[in-house]
């Protein structure tokens, strides 16, 4: 990042408000490609499921959401992340918030346990998405939803952008839109809807992926 960066102009780029970005704990750090809470439409009560939550910002935001009668579940592969937004959540207060270690393939999760799963730019990186997506159905509650934002592939790519070392760990595996919605709806989820479509402003500086990087954002039922 630029020595320019404000995290908050580019929160505000990824659908969140300032509002939202300031009621969380501070040092949180954005990323993804949109915002999943705002288009979840939570209540309170409901029990969620940040997958591959980071550092946990939108399991913060949705916390705030369920309130203390609901339940945030944080899961992401790292450990030295999930203790460090575990501990954020130990000194903010939240008691509504759990952090756990576990794969998207595998989560330490029981069967019918979740309202709602959110994500946010991660599910791309997965080799087997229709894996993640039938252990994705495993936990939700019968007409539990999915809500995820994520990056789709249009177009081929150099070699170039296949070895680049940030680009080039998902781009191997990334899947078109309509595979993508396909894979959602062989799992077992009910009409895959795109309810947002852009450009990933991020892609659109570099030349090798102009054009060919999408960011959509997906609502889904079991």
């Amino acid at each position: 990042m630029s020595d320019n960066f404000d995290p908050i102009q580019y929160g505000r780029s990824l659908g969140y408000s300032e509002e939202e970005l300031r009621g969380v704990p501070e040092g949180l750090v954005c990323h993804g490609c949109g915002n999943p809470v705002a288009m979840a439409e939570l209540h309170e009560g409901e029990t969620v499921l940040d997958l591959g939550c980071g550092g946990g910002l939108d399991a913060f935001l949705g916390a705030n959401r369920v309130g203390p009668t609901g339940r945030m579940i944080g899961v992401d592969s790292s450990a030295e992340v999930v203790a460090k937004a575990a501990e954020a959540a130990s000194k903010g207060g939240y008691a509504n918030i759990v952090f756990k270690v576990g794969q998207m393939e595998h989560l330490p999760l029981e069967d019918q346990s979740i309202d709602v799963v959110i994500s946010n730019c991660v599910i791309n990186y997965a080799a087997d998405k229709l894996a993640v997506f039938r252990e994705v159905l495993r936990c939700l509650r019968p007409g539990g939803r999915l809500v995820l934002t994520d990056l789709v592939a249009d177009g081929e790519f150099s070699q170039a952008a296949l070895k680049d070392e940030v680009w080039g760990q998902w781009l191997g595996v990334a899947l078109g839109k309509q595979e993508y919605l396909f894979s959602i709806e062989k799992a077992g989820f009910g009409n895959p809807t795109v309810v947002r479509e852009t450009t990933f402003p991020v892609a659109e500086q570099d030349e090798r992926l102009r054009g060919k990087i999408v960011s959509i954002a997906v609502k889904a039922h079991k």
